[in-house]
């Protein structure tokens, strides 16, 4: 029986102040049993000798220091996994929230999980089907990869979120394929159009989803993510399924951490946000891969909105750092009407030279990709300078230019949120937009990929 203490001394916030106290770890999950019978979990933040400062999972309120007792139970958090959480919806601290009954675990594991050792990683090159042509063609998604979806407040980063999660897969295998979901501080009518997308399109059946809503309080939030990734571990490294853990938004997590570490008085780094943001951002980014000997592959997209539209602000900084590349969306795209509005210029997945080519996609993929991006990125420069020299300074090349970049853009990036494209429908596309300019102007493709194709 876990000893108990009658010694809170203080409340604050959501940290409580235990003194007396032996035998505990940092992390370890305690109850605090009110004097009505109401328990309330909480964990050990820090010990100074034996004095304890407990973090609370829920709110403080009704906590009577003279009444209440707390226990530690000897353990951090851990999670119930089984196979049956495929198909259903938990909270951020993994309990059911879908009428459902609990599940039976086959084991418990820490929510924490263990760091990957670097030696036993296997390089990511098996290519992911997304059906969206401004991934699947020019910032190709691998296997074990993990690729960040920068956003910014306003723009459908849900809907490209949710299309992704619907038309995911991995070709050319009969491995089975799931999708974890963590949805961090989202509002309720956002929880509501996942859950039903995901209903609709039968996507729920193979989707275990955590959501941790914006009145949850902030320590749950910081849990959601930690949850998501110790249910893909034991699908992908048990089970032997490929997994892609799809997370948003890690600006509402980053706010958590920002919070929790202000009531602990620590001292800010930049813009208020602690100085272990990195370190606790790659704790988590850094549980996605594959690895020796198992089947199974872990694939993250977190989702983040950069404040103010800034990628030099600390979350996208340094999700970028941690992270292989990133899928920038834009506003100016957005107002034009497209959809999803990828800005496929500033948009990279550094390992896509490893998930593309022969017997992977197809053998002109590579060389398709370069020469679109080149095109794109020279009618971009025409129609700057088009709006200030006006059109009738360009040269007929220029203007050729232009209008493939406006066909490119309406085409190839806009395709709407249920429109799911094979990569050979990607690659066909890219061919047919590649035909508005002459073939003496292909330099970047194999001749005998333009004998077939051009």
């Amino acid at each position: 029986m876990p000893k108990e203490y009658r010694t809170i001394q203080e409340v604050a916030g959501p940290l409580l102040m235990v003194k007396g106290v032996t035998d505990v770890a940092y992390d370890e999950l305690g109850e605090i049993e009110l004097a009505s019978g109401e328990t309330r979990r909480c964990r050990v933040l820090e010990i100074t000798g034996e004095n304890v400062l407990v973090q609370l999972f829920e709110s403080a309120a009704g906590i009577n220091p003279q009444t209440s007792k707390v226990r530690f139970l000897g353990h951090s958090m851990e999670l119930g996994v089984s196979e049956d959480m495929l198909g259903r919806v938990f909270d951020g601290l993994g309990r059911p929230i879908d009428g459902e009954p609990e599940i039976l675990p086959e084991k418990r594991m820490d929510i924490n999980g263990l760091a990957m050792n670097p030696a036993a990683r296997v390089y990511p090159e098996e290519f992911i089907q997304t059906g969206v042509s401004a991934i699947d063609g020019l910032n190709t998604l691998v296997r074990g990869q993990k690729l960040p979806i920068f956003s910014a407040s306003g723009l459908p980063h849900s809907q490209l979120a949710a299309q992704i999660a619907r038309q995911a897969k991995v070709r050319g295998t009969d491995d089975q394929f799931c999708v974890v979901f963590a949805a961090m501080g989202i509002t309720f009518e956002e929880s509501e159009f996942f859950v039903e997308s995901f209903r609709e399109s039968g996507a729920l059946a193979r989707t275990v989803m955590f959501v941790n809503l914006a009145n949850d309080p902030a320590v749950e939030r910081i849990s959601t993510p930690r949850m998501a990734l110790t249910a893909a571990e034991y699908l992908a490294f048990d089970c032997g399924m490929h997994v892609l853990v799809i997370m948003t938004d890690i600006t509402n997590y980053a706010d958590a951490l920002r919070e929790i570490s202000a009531a602990r008085k620590e001292v800010p780094g930049r813009r208020g946000y602690p100085g272990y943001m990195y370190t606790d951002l790659a704790t988590m980014y850094e549980r996605a891969g594959r690895q020796q000997g198992k089947n199974g592959s872990i694939t993250l997209i977190p989702i983040l909105s950069m404040p103010e539209d800034d990628k030099t602000h600390p979350i996208p900084d340094l999700t970028g750092y941690i992270t292989e590349g990133q899928i920038i969306l834009s506003r100016d795209l957005y107002r034009r009407g497209l959809q999803p509005p990828v800005d496929v210029l500033p948009s990279l997945s550094r390992l896509k030279n490893k998930g593309i080519g022969e017997g992977k996609t197809r053998a002109d993929h590579m060389d398709t990709m370069n020469q679109l991006f080149s095109a794109y990125a020279r009618g971009k420069e025409a129609k700057e300078l088009m709006v200030i020299l006006g059109e009738a300074a360009l040269t007929e090349m220029d203007l050729i230019y232009a209008r493939f970049a406006d066909a490119f853009e309406e085409r190839y990036v806009s395709q709407g949120y249920t429109n799911d494209r094979s990569i050979e429908e990607t690659l066909d596309l890219g061919w047919e937009l590649l035909r508005m300019i002459p073939r003496s102007e292909l330099k970047r493709i194999d001749e005998k990929y333009l004998d077939m194709y051009y």
